[in-house]
């Protein structure tokens, strides 16, 4: 009988599902680092799970920040002997956050939380958007728009933009709010540190205009992504391209309005959903991601032969 060990291995926590027959197990442990290897990480995981008898015949894996140089599912699937597997599948977890909320089908995944990154899937082509990391991207991302909020509170405080209740939230964590930059540059956790701060910016966009701008312009790059993903692979002109957007982030009804409207604006027809995908999901679907599919060449897969 086979069985499936699904692993969706993001910067905010890492989580884990094991289907056996009629039985599925979630589980999860802390996020990944993607400055550090990530085999090896991936590697403790996978022991991880057969401490707690998650034996598996297939195995798939999306990964943030994987790079095609990193991805070896050859030495995972050596690292999952104790697990039985035949197979492992790894891939970016864009690739999975694109299979959990449209499957193999044709359309464009928003897929934001700490960071963000955008596919688009056509008939031949694929194209990634952002996820380039905090440093280089990440537009529309919880660590996007908390960075904003840390600029805005730090703008308002000299008395170089408007006043806005995000100061009193920033001052809760930060009695001296001219310590803060020196406390955040010294603490390895400071992106998913200041990524925490975008759920605070949601709350006060009903009742603060420097929050709701926040909101809007991060919704503005999320759209943005979207329709320049759609517009890369001609799902641009098809009758009712599909558009989802995925993650934490979009938790703010605020934000998921703007988006929506955005995109709707240019594509009128697009069928937009929100929030409705689980990149779990996408990791089980990994194993079974065949030659047919464009997401194909995007997929690293490592088999036992006979």
């Amino acid at each position: 009988m086979s069985s499936i060990l699904a692993i969706d291995a993001g910067q905010s926590g890492i989580k884990v599902r094991h289907i056996a027959g009629g039985t599925v197990r979630d589980w999860a442990e802390p996020g990944i680092r993607t400055d550090l290897p990530l085999m090896p990480q991936l590697a403790a995981v996978l022991a991880g799970a057969a401490r707690r008898g998650g034996a598996a015949t297939e195995i798939g894996i999306g990964v943030s920040g994987l790079t095609d140089g990193a991805a070896d599912a050859q030495s995972l699937l050596a690292d999952a002997a104790d697990l039985g597997a035949h197979s492992v599948t790894l891939a970016h977890d864009s690739i999975t956050a694109y299979l959990g909320a449209l499957n193999d089908g044709c359309g464009v995944v928003v897929a934001s939380g700490t960071g963000v990154v955008s596919l688009a899937v056509g008939e031949r082509d694929v194209a990634r958007i952002d996820g380039w990391g905090y440093l280089m991207g990440d537009a529309g991302s919880g660590y996007w728009i908390g960075r904003a909020a840390l600029e805005a509170v730090m703008r308002a405080y000299d008395g170089r933009g408007p006043d806005t209740a995000l100061v009193q939230v920033v001052h809760a964590d930060f009695p001296a709010l001219e310590d803060a930059y020196i406390e955040l540059q010294a603490d390895d956790e400071r992106v998913r540190r200041i990524a925490r701060y975008a759920a605070g910016v949601a709350e006060l966009a009903a009742t603060d205009a420097v929050a709701a701008g926040i909101i809007v312009a991060a919704a503005e790059e999320l759209a943005h992504a979207a329709l320049t993903g759609l517009r890369r692979v001609g799902q641009d002109t098809v009758e009712a391209p599909q558009v989802r957007g995925i993650g934490g982030v979009f938790r703010s009804a605020a934000l998921a309005r703007a988006f929506e409207q955005r995109v709707h604006a240019e594509l009128p027809a697009a069928q937009v959903g929100i929030d409705s995908s689980d990149p779990l999901d996408g990791a089980a679907r990994l194993p079974a991601v065949g030659e047919h599919s464009a997401l194909r060449r995007r997929i690293t897969r490592a088999e036992l032969t006979a």
